[in-house]
């Protein structure tokens, strides 16, 4: 049968479920968030007069874990209107709603006869072909579904997300022997489509992929930073960016995840497992004796961590006091910093003589046997566990990615040497002659199934660009960035320079792009798989000519950028801008004036010049505010002074949207504007978008007038900001950009209502953002950006 999900029903209102429902109702399906009855009334809830009975009480725990989805941070909410879409209630008055859901997820306490039993009145009330899915870290799923009725088994697995469900991408499947082929594969579908998620067949064994290897790994490591004599931020300075795993490295991860909710994973694993395994997962005594002063971590606000004031201090173990941080410096740091990518950093500090290669061996070696041992038990290919540990863990290189990296001979060899056990799995490929896990032939990628080599299957949605230029080339080059040809008639256009920042080299690339484009293809996507999608403009370089009063080049270049973005919006053919991650200043302004924008969900755009002293110079203004006009119905009298004050509040305050929703609401993306869900597939959709403009017969926007505010609505954006400085909000510096910024959007010295060339704004608009470059304050906030990361407020 064809299965479609419509609305849903979340069991159990934690922060897992309230995020689990926050996250479908980002991808707008309804849901409804049941939870236990209360038993007791609360002395507030007495003091209104409120019985056991009342509605109020009795949805209770499902409401109040509702309202405080919008105090959570990160938020679950990709926007606040997303709320709507989920209704309250509890498990005796309202699990007959169930029979009105497509799927039901239980994500209740991790007991399994509660969980049992649950179930059993699930199925007396849903309808057959409704999927039911268990949201558990580690009890058998097998054992959940016996005793249901054969509909049931046949729509029942495990759908295990990881916190928080709307940001982090691995969402392990768990089947059972019962579950109908066909629901499996619609999952596996519904979960990278719809859901956006990194999708993994996990087995039905302890804690499945991620937490399994995930916990060893941890556990492993506070096993030889006790045995070696480390300290906490010592260990925490090698296990994070250095060798690609997340920024919070193991510690940090501890304390934010909670020690009471590592415990419960732990103890999953050491009741499940037996001999030298058990031991593994058996938590160190000073873990045991935090947890029982309550030093939980991030909730607790103290664990491995303690923050004073603005200093943080680490425990230490052995005396459980806190002091000062400490670091490893080694020679290897040094030289592991000069190697480029990731592979040769963590094969320089890997084999090193010194303090940091002992650490990062003696965690890494049991970690990569480990996951060797666990191929084929818990997943049912080594491409399985690497993408569950990317996915869940945030490693940028899976355990046999990581193997590959350091040379399996060599570390096997060392492995040897120290008398270690050698996986059967790996042992086997040594001896068939094979040197790794995964190789690379004319841009396919194959992994080892302990036979030979087979090819890594991708969802044709997932474009690798990396793989896919080394496939199919690249048109032309150079050092800020590329133009492919992604195929059916349309080019791509990837930024790579640092940072994706827009230099000159990028300019350039932008206006080669547009001419071929118009020549020879159906339309353009510009995109990338960076980091970000650009964090604006080359400050450095900007810096720089203005402090050696290069005016007339700034001025070449800020001219050569504005051109670029007109040469976007008048293309003849289409072009589809795919922002995702940090779009910022000119990152913004390159999706501004395209004829679609195709956003993935986490998109954080936004105009934030001002912080950096400027104002935006790349038609931002003038193309914020023409998408605003652009959004308003035809033949409706319109406020200009409203639309004027709107799009100044946003540049001002430099407002960066939280979401790709979030945009919308601010008018960086409109109403015809698209979403991915999946960043995945974000350069799919941003081709199909421009196919789907190009098919409909795209013709580019004529140039027209743009209606402004003039004198009065200069005098009107200014009284604001004056209120702002007199009330001490902004300093004299701010009040000065201000003013530059709402003269750029009033259109100057002209009545209200006149309508202006599109020219005459952005040559407005290079007037103020080169008389502000020049100013030695907005030149010490560009220097406070470069050196510290962080705005000045001067």
């Amino acid at each position: 049968m064809a299965y479609q999900i419509k609305k849903a029903a979340v069991l159990g209102s934690g922060v897992m479920g309230s995020g689990i429902a926050a996250h479908l109702a980002n991808i707008g399906i309804p849901v409804l968030l049941l939870d236990i009855v209360p038993n007791k009334l609360t002395e507030q809830e007495e003091a209104k007069g409120l019985t056991v009975e009342h509605p109020q009480v009795r949805n209770k725990f499902a409401a109040t874990a509702v309202e405080k989805l919008l105090k959570q941070k990160p938020a679950p909410l990709a926007s606040k209107k997303n709320l709507s879409l989920i209704e309250v209630g509890n498990f005796e008055d309202d699990l007959e709603k169930l029979k009105d859901v497509d799927w039901i997820i239980e994500v209740i306490v991790e007991n399994l006869d509660i969980k049992k039993s649950l179930y059993e009145k699930i199925d007396a009330v849903r309808k057959p072909g409704t999927i039911v899915s268990s949201n558990t870290s580690g009890i058998s799923i097998e054992a959940m579904a016996e005793g249901r009725s054969e509909d049931f088994q046949k729509h029942f697995l495990g759908t295990h997300f990881f916190n928080p469900p709307r940001y982090l991408k691995l969402l392990e499947v768990i089947p059972t022997k019962k579950t109908d082929p066909e629901v499996l594969s619609f999952m596996l579908n519904f979960g990278e489509d719809r859901l956006g998620k990194g999708v993994v067949i996990a087995k039905d064994t302890p804690n499945f992929i991620a937490n399994r290897i995930g916990t060893y790994g941890l556990l492993i490591t506070l096993r030889e930073m006790e045995k070696r004599g480390y300290s906490i931020g010592e260990v925490d300075s090698v296990t994070g960016t250095l060798i690609g795993r997340p920024k919070s490295a193991t510690f940090r991860t501890l304390d934010v995840v909670g020690l009471d909710t590592f415990m419960h994973v732990a103890k999953n694993a050491y009741d499940k497992t037996e001999g030298e395994e058990q031991k593994v997962f058996e938590l160190p005594a000073f873990m045991k004796k935090m947890i029982d002063n309550g030093w939980l971590g991030a909730k607790s606000k103290q664990g491995f961590y303690l923050k004073e004031g603005r200093e943080i201090l680490e425990l230490d173990p052995e005396t459980f006091e806190y002091g000062p941080m400490k670091k490893l410096k080694t020679p290897s740091i040094e030289m592991a910093k000069q190697q480029k990518g990731l592979a040769n950093k963590v094969k320089t500090l890997v084999y090193a003589n010194d303090r940091t290669g002992e650490i990062l061996w003696s965690i890494l070696s049991p970690t990569l046997r480990y996951s060797a041992e666990l191929t084929g038990e818990i997943a049912d290919d080594i491409v399985a566990i690497d993408n569950a540990m990317k996915w869940g863990f945030g490693w940028q290189q899976g355990p046999f990615e990581i193997w590959d990296a350091i040379g399996v001979a060599k570390s096997v060899e060392k492995m040897k040497e120290e008398n270690e056990e050698i996986p059967a799995f790996v042992q086997q490929m040594l001896e068939n002659g094979f040197e790794t896990f995964y190789k690379e032939e004319d841009g396919d990628l194959y992994f080892y199934d302990g036979e030979g080599y087979k090819p890594v299957t991708v969802n044709e949605k997932a474009i690798d660009l990396k793989l896919y230029k080394k496939k199919h080339g690249v048109i032309k080059k150079n050092s800020g960035a590329s133009l492919i040809d992604l195929g059916d008639g349309i080019a791509l256009l990837e930024f790579h320079s640092q940072s994706n920042a827009i230099g000159l080299d990028i300019i350039q690339m932008i206006n080669f792009a547009i001419d071929e484009v118009e020549k020879n293809y159906k339309g353009l996507v510009i995109g990338n798989q960076g980091k970000n999608f650009c964090v604006g403009a080359n400050l450095g370089m900007i810096l720089m000519e203005a402090q050696d009063d290069n005016i007339f080049e700034l001025d070449y270049t800020i001219r050569s950028f504005q051109n670029a973005m007109m040469k976007i919006k008048y293309c003849r053919k289409p072009v589809v801008a795919a922002p995702f991650q940090m779009t910022l200043g000119g990152g913004a302004e390159v999706c501004l004036p395209a004829a679609h924008i195709q956003a993935s969900m986490e998109t954080y755009i936004g105009l934030v010049e001002v912080g950096v002293g400027l104002i935006p110079g790349g038609a931002g203004n003038v193309n914020l505010y023409t998408k605003h006009l652009k959004g308003l119905p035809n033949g409706v009298h319109v406020d200009y002074q409203y639309v004027a004050n709107k799009v100044f509040e946003t540049i001002a305050m430099a407002k960066v949207s939280t979401s790709a929703e979030e945009a919308k609401e601010n008018n960086f993306l409109d109403f015809a504007d698209g979403i991915s869900v999946n960043p995945d597939h974000l350069i799919y959709d941003a081709k199909q978008a421009a196919l789907a403009l190009y098919e409909a017969g795209y013709t580019a926007p004529k140039k027209e007038k743009i209606p402004v505010t003039g004198d009065s609505g200069y005098a009107t954006l200014l009284l604001g900001a004056e209120g702002m400085y007199l009330s001490g909000y902004i300093s004299e510096h701010d009040l000065k950009i201000a003013k530059k910024l709402a003269f750029v959007l009033s259109g100057g010295k002209v009545p209200y209502g006149t309508l202006v060339d599109e020219q005459y704004m952005l040559d407005l608009e290079r007037e103020a953002f080169l008389s502000l470059v020049q100013e030695p304050k907005s030149q010490q906030r560009m220097q406070h950006m470069l050196l510290k990361g962080k705005p000045l407020r001067n």
